[in-house]
């Protein structure tokens, strides 16, 4: 099932309040971006970050989904809701997440 628009538009609503956030649609879902660095995406209407440190600290008890198969299992936000906790989450992860691959 592709992530619905309507989702995507939301998500990037809830992250309004951070500087940086673009993304690209990819096969039918979308990757999100942050300062230029891939923090996660929406995959099945749903918002899931890489596992890093920070976001397993900010997210006690976070579970774990795999995004589709055959994929690295990734943290699932469920709190999407909370934008104070959103605009820490991403700032701390960007420090932790390699830098983007030159092309």
């Amino acid at each position: 099932m592709a992530s619905s628009k309507e989702y995507l538009e939301f998500v990037l609503e809830q992250l309004s309040g951070l500087e940086g956030i673009t993304h690209r649609k990819m096969m039918g879902e979308y990757i999100i971006y942050y300062q230029g660095k891939v923090i996660g995406g929406i995959y099945d209407d749903r918002f899931l970050v890489k596992q890093t440190d920070s976001a397993k600290r900010l997210l006690p008890g976070c579970r774990l989904e795999l995004p589709y198969e055959n994929a690295k299992e990734m943290i699932l936000v469920e709190d999407i809701d909370n934008r104070e906790l959103l605009e820490k989450l991403l700032p701390e992860m960007y420090e932790e997440l390699p830098a983007p691959k030159k092309r």
